[in-house]
């Protein structure tokens, strides 16, 4: 087991380096950014390293990271509020807080889940928190690293699979799978599997409930946020008062 822990972290620190592929620009400014973002968003990064390239050729999406938002960045005066304001699961320093000009100047999205109360939000925040200090699952980091050397041809429903083949161990994590289970921790649905059933009442012999299933943690990746049909997708630019007919065009040459 030491061995394949000091592998991981041999990998991690080559992972963890640039990749040949550059990552697309930020889409809002930092300052719209910071104004828009909230307690329990989560805030999808594309990264731009190595292992950003195979966890979003495994998953077939534009993420690769996932952060949850566990202080408001400003005040309601617009002022930036004291603190590291997002919690996340890195490959070489494990959960720990983040401030937000981390991921300031890189594509990122923001999922915002619907209908929590307060007190919710912050037994889900408190159960993430719970897990600071926490190592990053370097076994998982094993796994990835296949896909570096050649782009094999993995079947589509094996890819997701490959991201949970780590140790197990409840004081190690991947990003995605910190932030799922401290959703799961308030019953709060991201992609539950789900059967419809024939309704148990007499009185309706032709209704159909759903029942949702829980999914294990580990199966969810930084994706899952984005195609939930239960989180918003929140833009920046467009809760900034966007505008199409103040942009400022160049004329197209004559």
């Amino acid at each position: 087991m030491r061995g394949l822990d000091w592998l991981g972290t041999r990998l991690a620190r080559h992972l963890t380096a640039p990749g040949k592929l550059p990552a697309h620009r930020a889409t809002s400014s930092p300052e719209k950014l910071a104004a828009t973002l909230r307690r329990g968003d989560v805030l999808l990064v594309e990264g731009s390293s190595r292992i950003s390239s195979a966890i979003r050729y495994l998953t077939q999406s534009t993420w690769s990271h996932a952060a949850l938002c566990v202080r408001t960045p400003l005040d309601s005066r617009g002022r930036p509020v004291r603190g590291d304001c997002l919690l996340e699961a890195d490959v070489t320093a494990g959960v720990r807080r983040v401030p937000l000009n981390h991921y300031w100047h890189q594509h990122t999205r923001i999922c915002r889940p619907v209908g929590l109360t307060e007190e919710e939000i912050s037994a889900l925040i408190a159960h993430a928190e719970a897990r600071l200090g926490h190592q990053y699952d370097l076994r998982n980091i094993v796994d990835l690293a296949r896909y570096l050397i050649r782009t094999p041809p993995v079947p589509s429903r094996y890819r997701r699979r490959m991201l949970a083949l780590g140790s197990g161990d409840p004081t190690r994590a991947i990003c995605s799978s910190l932030i799922a289970e401290a959703f799961q921790a308030v019953r709060y649905p991201i992609l539950p599997d789900s059967d419809v059933l024939p309704s148990s009442d007499p009185a309706c012999l032709h209704c159909y409930q759903e029942l949702l299933h829980i999914r294990h943690h580990s199966l969810f990746a930084p994706c899952d946020f984005d195609i939930s049909p239960y989180f918003d997708i929140i833009k920046p630019t467009l809760c900034a008062g966007f505008d199409p007919h103040r942009l400022q065009w160049s004329e197209p040459p004559a």
